[in-house]
């Protein structure tokens, strides 16, 4: 905006201090408040900020386009009296955005439609409901033994050079939730994520024909640290708009969780705060939890938001500061396994470490099937027996083992190659069942003691679908 044009009533500050990394430092503001958007002119051109803390007449302000090229004694910036909105409405179903709300598909921007707040409106614990409902993923490891709930928020836990990218395209593509009539939608926010990456997305979602029925956003590893950590609250604030004024079902991946965090910890260093472990922020426990704790349902609105945040740890390490907090605030974990990847298993699952706290509320009669739990148990004593073995084994030698183990060690095989193993196909939870009690069948019967007799019974007649 020229200055001829800007209203008389913007108040215009030319003491900007310093400039460090993406931040403006400036003094002698009045009136200002903690996240009000900025405008910043210079010889070099207009950007926008945000202000990140107030003190005294002392502001720090994050510059979404980053500063290089600012300079200091001939910045003038600018308070809007507002903060960073976004326009939300069917319009924007389909389109690809990145961090700062800009088209990538080449389509005009998006225009019309409610302006809501990135930040989002608290829900209010009194009216929170819990999860109660299924949603199918297509993956066995995860429907069948780690359920995800409608409303739930449940991360994955990825090493380095693991197929994160590939289980989080994967779920957008088939999640539902079966039996309801309720609207679904997908939306997906990629944070510094390679060309590579961002392409492979697109093209893995414009295959499975679902672009039209999603909302995705990508920020580049190229652009603003600034960008990074607007990218997941744009997504949430569209998710918001979509789950409770318009009542839909709504799935959040979001990928890449650390990428995110080490943003947070650049902007954290570039203002001079006191690090926490490993250098973050002390205060990332909280930040996180203002995006993890927007996910859930609402009594009186039909619709949810459901969240798969994507971790990576640093050295396959489950006590990284990132990875730790993100495990307190959600409701379980999908680990994911070097070993199994590297023996060419995908998606590589690890069972035994992997955990859904909420899976309980949304499976058994009515909503899965009756003997859902009893299944995943026995699936899951199984497997754990048979890794035992199998380090048995490596003592003891083969010979060393009893029939019922050697049986064990035949089911823990079947079982990851067959129930674990299961490619990019989209498979329904009737077949996950199917192929589960295959891998028991190869146990006696006396061994599957945490199956109900009349299952057991209606298994071995093949009455079991």
């Amino acid at each position: 905006m020229s200055p001829a044009m800007r209203p008389l009533y913007r108040e215009g500050y030319r003491t900007v201090r310093d400039i460090v990394g993406p931040l403006l430092f400036v003094e002698g503001v009045r009136n200002a408040g903690y996240g009000e958007t900025v405008t910043v002119e210079s010889p070099q051109g207009i950007a926008t900020g945000q202000i990140l803390l107030v003190e005294e007449g002392y502001c720090a302000i994050q510059v979404f386009e980053g500063t290089m090229g600012l300079d200091a004694p001939r910045s003038t910036v600018y308070l809007e009296r507002d903060i960073v909105r976004v326009p939300v409405g069917k319009m924007l179903m389909g389109r690809i955005l990145d961090g700062r709300f800009r088209p990538l598909d080449g389509k005009p921007a998006p225009l019309g439609g409610e302006l809501m707040s990135i930040q989002g409106e608290p829900l209010n614990p009194t009216r929170r409901i819990g999860p109660d409902k299924f949603v199918e993923t297509g993956i066995s490891t995860i429907d069948l033994m780690n359920t995800l709930v409608r409303g739930q928020k449940l991360p994955i836990f990825s090493g380095a050079g693991l197929p994160a990218a590939r289980i989080a395209a994967q779920i957008a593509t088939q999640a539902r939730v079966p039996g309801s009539e309720q609207s679904f939608l997908v939306i997906f926010a990629a944070m510094g994520v390679t060309q590579q990456e961002a392409r492979y997305f697109m093209d893995v979602f414009s295959e499975a024909g679902v672009l039209a029925h999603g909302v995705f956003f990508l920020n580049l590893a190229s652009d603003s640290p600034v960008e990074r950590l607007l990218t997941p609250r744009m997504a949430l604030a569209v998710a918001e708009y979509f789950a409770f004024t318009l009542e839909y079902d709504v799935l959040v991946v979001l990928t890449d969780m650390l990428q995110y965090c080490e943003a947070l910890r650049e902007i954290s260093a570039a203002r001079e705060e006191m690090p926490g472990r490993r250098g973050f922020p002390g205060y990332m426990y909280s930040d996180l939890s203002t995006l993890y704790e927007r996910a859930g349902s609402v009594k009186g609105k039909s619709g949810s938001i459901t969240q798969i945040p994507i971790i990576t740890m640093p050295d396959d390490d489950m006590t990284h500061p990132v990875v730790d907090l993100s495990g307190y605030i959600t409701e379980g974990q999908i680990v994911l396994s070097r070993d199994m990847n590297e023996r060419g298993l995908f998606p590589p699952v690890s069972v035994l470490p992997s955990l859904s706290r909420l899976m309980n509320k949304g499976i058994g009669r009515g909503k899965t099937f009756p003997e859902h739990r009893a299944l995943a148990d026995q699936l899951y004593a199984s497997s754990a027996k048979g890794k035992e073995l199998e380090r048995l084994k490596l003592i003891v030698g083969e010979e060393g083992l009893s029939p019922v183990e050697q049986n064990y060690l035949s089911f823990a095989k079947r079982f990851e190659e067959r129930f674990v193993h299961q490619g990019q196909e989209d498979r329904p939870l009737d077949s996950s069942m199917r192929i589960g009690m295959e891998c028991l069948s190869l146990l006696p019967r006396d061994e599957l003691y945490r199956l109900p007799e009349e299952y057991l019974q209606r298994m071995t007649e093949g009455k079991v679908t």
